[in-house]
């Protein structure tokens, strides 16, 4: 009785294909089992669509020997492409732009650093307009930007040795608060920039008379004394402009310390754990 192994060999020698190959041509020509097909079309289905909907095709373009996959642009139909990728943040409309806009500020912008005066600064009701140029420190558009930031300092060079700063303390402590939390670093230089002029130039008791209020204008430094710029080898030629907020910041708690008197630094180091004393 012939073998299996010898029914075969008779197979192959008939047909001149093993039954192996015979039954895979079979299949061939027959298609893939639809069960199967079906799966696969599952599969595919769940790799290329999410929860958050399809997932953008990809294209194959050859780079060098290898292949990199980049994917198509997503365009949208009421896109709008002159649009800014970044666009500007929109802030309230401060109160000096109210005023200034009314006409009601005596102040205007002769060139670019300074500030033409229809009245005498010495003569101005320090209460009344002191405030409403610290609320302009939060301007980001010329021209009232360079206006709010040369008429605050021009206010306070001029009613610092004469002590009309110093009563005005407490109301200016919000708008210089409300610059602070905007945390544009253009906007916090600026405030920062005006809080050391303030310090200096405003009187004698004006460091003294801020430590009370060192809860509303440090926790923001708190946030940016590390911020510097990171340039690694290179040379920053901009150090004269004072854009760098870290610096700027360790500079204006050197300065509240040293004009603030002996309560100041324990306050600050209550705020700024970082911070280390510079007076010996």
């Amino acid at each position: 009785m012939p073998t299996r192994l010898q029914d075969k060999m008779k197979l192959k020698k008939k047909d001149g294909i093993s039954p192996t190959k015979k039954t895979a041509l079979l299949k061939k020509k027959k298609g893939p089992d639809p069960i199967k097909r079906r799966m696969r079309e599952v599969e595919g289905a769940r790799k290329m669509f999410s929860p958050f909907g399809p997932f953008p095709k990809e294209e194959s373009r050859g780079r060098g020997g290898g292949r990199t996959f980049v994917r198509n642009k997503q365009t949208f139909p009421n896109q709008d492409k002159s649009a800014s990728p970044r666009p500007k943040i929109k802030h309230e409309q401060t109160l000096f732009r109210k005023v200034y806009d009314r006409g009601d500020l005596p102040i205007k912008l002769e060139k670019v650093s300074k500030v033409g005066w229809r009245s005498d600064p010495k003569s101005l009701d320090f209460h009344h307009y002191l405030p409403i140029f610290f609320h302009g420190l939060r301007e980001s558009e010329e021209p009232y930007r360079s206006l709010a930031r040369l008429g605050v300092k021009t206010l306070i060079r001029v009613g610092g040795p004469e002590g009309r700063v110093l009563p005005c303390i407490p109301s200016i402590i919000i708008p210089l608060k409300k610059a602070l939390d905007t945390r544009e670093k253009a906007i916090i230089c600026r405030a920062l920039d005006v809080l050391q002029c303030l310090v200096e130039d405003g009187g004698d008791m004006i460091g003294e008379a801020l430590v009370p209020y060192y809860r509303q204008l440090l926790p923001i430094m708190n946030i940016f004394i590390n911020h510097h710029k990171n340039l690694g080898d290179a040379i920053d030629y901009g150090q004269s402009k004072g854009d760098d907020i870290g610096d700027l910041i360790q500079q204006t708690l050197m300065c509240l310390e040293t004009h603030g008197g002996e309560d100041a630094f324990i306050n600050i180091k209550y705020m700024i754990p970082t911070y280390e004393s510079c007076v010996l």
